[in-house]
């Protein structure tokens, strides 16, 4: 009989300590492992890392682009260098002009 008290005494003594060890022990690995665990924290600074990444990439291709769209503001455009430029990308003449074909083997320069 003494036995089986004393087991149950010293089950009663440790239920406490166990489950407070138990209750550490799951928090700590929700603070290491957890949905905002050390681990989710940096995996988000790789992610900020790369979006800044690519946000830098996007305002250096803004810029880019707002630099050429003000190229083709009225008050800087040249309008005979328009014109010149879209006809030679369109293959296009002006009526008045004179054309003078050449052969295709012969190259003007």
């Amino acid at each position: 009989m003494s036995f089986a008290r004393e087991l149950k005494r010293r089950i009663r003594d440790s239920v406490a300590p166990v489950l407070f060890a138990s209750l550490t022990g799951y928090f700590c690995w929700n603070a290491t492992q957890g949905d905002l665990g050390l681990r989710a924290y940096a995996l988000r600074q790789q992610d900020l890392i790369a979006a800044q990444s690519n946000l830098a990439h996007a305002q250096a291709d803004q810029a880019a682009w707002e630099r050429r769209v003000a190229a083709l503001r009225t008050n800087r455009l040249d309008p005979d260098v328009l014109e010149e430029r879209a006809r030679a990308l369109l293959n296009l003449a002006d009526p008045a002009d004179i054309v003078v074909p050449y052969p295709p083997d012969k190259k003007l320069f």
